[in-house]
């Protein structure tokens, strides 16, 4: 592992120069009333969120990032790069396709997009130069999947030797990577360079097994202050969709944690879960989208537009249906009461 962790060090170096962001976004893919993709908003939306998060993942799930088709996939990663090369900011890529060879095509289609963009034709090159760290990827699906086929499958995009986040998704996937196959390919590959989970279980960061400096990020809601290193825990950030309505709050907790004020952290951190969870709870009817996405447009309702938000029709989903006025008041509801509610919305102050 030594020669490998310390080849994984000098490619981090080279992709993340300020360091890798302890606090990451897989931001919204907003809709207009037509169903077309809103740049407008979205460049909106990160200019509130980017003082905070220094991370994207594009497009990741609760950017509609298994549904959008391949022309909307290259419309969001083509902002979010112009975005990410204005701002600063670090990028992952999110080639999440459910098999292998859609994945490996995604990926192809990422490099000759960023080989246009920066007219850099080395893949590395194009990487640096575009601000993007890495193409985030899943197991392909399947429930009966066993590990030597998840590894194999792993090993196709890894053998690229194009830089990785690997993705624990067992909501869509189906499947875990094991802890032990993790360790075997993390062992074996240096351009494994970040692992997300999100599955709840934290099966990988719990095991023990030695990570070679891969960099671990929690993509669970919830409990947030109990998970990072410096509080005790096994991850050394966060990736997570609540970043899209509470992105000063989770930074917050992040700060708190490493700069000992604890008892802050755990307040903001309960605050946020408490109203998560219900708002999760509200959106299970919705029949299209998944919850990470329609529960954060309903929450990102009101960081757009104030308590006047639910006056105002809710956001539109990729399935072509808006959220309901119920599901818009109810999260509105759970933001006051929880002290969460915005004094007046981004969209309101402008996008300086």
């Amino acid at each position: 592992m030594g020669n490998t962790a310390s080849k994984r060090k000098n490619l981090q170096e080279l992709l993340f120069p300020q360091g890798i962001p302890s606090l990451w976004c897989p931001p919204l893919t907003h809709f207009d009333a037509a169903g077309r993709i809103d740049l407008k908003r979205m460049e909106a939306h990160l200019a509130w969120m980017m003082p905070h998060v220094k991370g994207y993942l594009v497009p990741g799930s609760t950017g509609d990032g298994w549904d959008l088709d391949d022309a909307e996939t290259e419309t969001v990663v083509r902002f979010a790069v112009d975005m990410a090369r204005r701002k600063g900011v670090c990028l992952l890529l999110g080639a999440l396709r459910k098999k292998t060879v859609d994945v490996t095509a995604g990926i192809e289609h990422f490099l000759d997009i960023l080989r246009t963009l920066t007219g850099k034709t080395d893949p590395l090159a194009a990487l640096v130069a575009s601000g993007v760290g890495g193409f985030t990827i899943c197991p392909p699906a399947g429930k009966d999947l066993d590990q030597a086929t998840v590894r194999a499958a792993l090993e196709i995009v890894l053998d690229k030797g194009l830089p990785v986040a690997l993705y624990q998704l067992p909501q869509v996937t189906g499947n875990e990577t094991a802890p032990d196959t993790f360790a075997g390919l993390a062992a074996r590959y240096p351009n494994l360079v970040l692992f997300k989970d999100s599955s709840g279980a934290d099966r990988i960061a719990l095991s023990g097994v030695d990570a070679g400096g891969v960099f671990l990020v929690r993509g669970a809601e919830g409990d947030y202050a109990r998970w990072l290193r410096s509080a005790g825990g096994p991850y050394d950030g966060f990736l997570l969709s609540t970043a899209n309505s509470f992105p000063a709050g989770l930074l917050s907790v992040v700060d708190g944690i490493r700069e000992g004020r604890l008892a802050d952290a755990v307040r903001v951190s309960t605050a946020i879960s408490a109203t998560v969870a219900e708002v999760f709870a509200l959106v299970g009817e919705i029949p299209c989208g998944n919850a990470f996405t329609n529960a954060n447009k309903a929450i990102e309702h009101f960081m757009a537009f104030g308590p006047g938000a639910a006056d105002r029709e809710g956001p539109m989903l990729h399935g072509g249906i808006r959220i309901t006025a119920g599901v818009i008041a109810a999260a509105g509801e759970a933001l006051k009461r929880h002290g969460l509610m915005p004094g007046k919305g981004y969209m309101e102050h402008g996008t300086k």
